[in-house]
C-alpha cells in the first residue's frame, strides 16, 4: 500500500512530531512497507484458529488467600534500622 509523504506528515502533525524532509521521506517507505506487510497478513488462512492473547500459554501461581503469622509493632520495628516514636525514620527527600 502506498502512501504519500503528505499522509506521512499530516500523521506527524497529529503526532506532534516535527520532522525534518529526509525523515519525511524515511518514514514514507518505512510506513510503506508495514502496511504492505498488514496487507500480506490478511491472506493468511486463519480458519480454525483459536484467538490468543499470549503466544504461549501461561500459568498464574497464586497462592491460598490464608491467615498468616502476624507481627507485633515492636517486632517490626527492630528491625528498622532506625527508629524514632514508633514509626520508622528515614532520611528527608524533600527540599
Amino acid at each position: 500500500m502506498e502512501i504519500s509523504e503528505d499522509r506521512t506528515r499530516q500523521l506527524a502533525r497529529l503526532a506532534r512530531l516535527a520532522l525534518t524532509q529526509k525523515e519525511v521521506t524515511q518514514f514514507t517507505s518505512e510506513l510503506c512497507d508495514i502496511l504492505d506487510y498488514v496487507d500480506a497478513l490478511k491472506e493468511v488462512d486463519v480458519e480454525g484458529v483459536e484467538p490468543t492473547t499470549h503466544a504461549v500459554a501461561l500459568a498464574v501461581a497464586l497462592r491460598e488467600d490464608a491467615a498468616q503469622r502476624v507481627f507485633t509493632h515492636e517486632q517490626i520495628l527492630q528491625n528498622a534500622p532506625d527508629t524514632e516514636d514508633g514509626m520508622f525514620r528515614v532520611p528527608k527527600v524533600v527540599g
